[in-house]
């Protein structure tokens, strides 16, 4: 079984694309949180697993956090965003 590789927008596009980041409940799972992230028209592009999200960024002081998490899902918003 061969997977795909996934390529992601630069940072910059994906600046330009992302309107918000909002940190929302999985509906298929209880007691889950996800990042739903949507353009600046108010479609939703993607999401992100919270608890990956926060495990990936890592120990950061809390007024840096919410930063932080930003800079990480602009640098992992995958390129098949366009196709939406």
């Amino acid at each position: 079984m061969s997977e795909e590789k996934v390529t992601f927008l630069s940072y910059a596009e994906a600046a330009k694309l992302v309107g918000a980041i909002q940190e929302e409940e999985d509906i298929e799972q209880t007691d889950k949180r996800i990042l739903t992230v949507y353009s600046k028209d108010d479609r939703e592009l993607c999401w992100f697993d919270f608890a990956e999200v926060k495990a990936a960024v890592g120990d950061v002081a809390a007024g840096d956090r919410k930063a932080a998490v930003q800079h990480y899902i602009l640098n992992h918003i995958p390129d098949w965003v366009h196709e939406l």
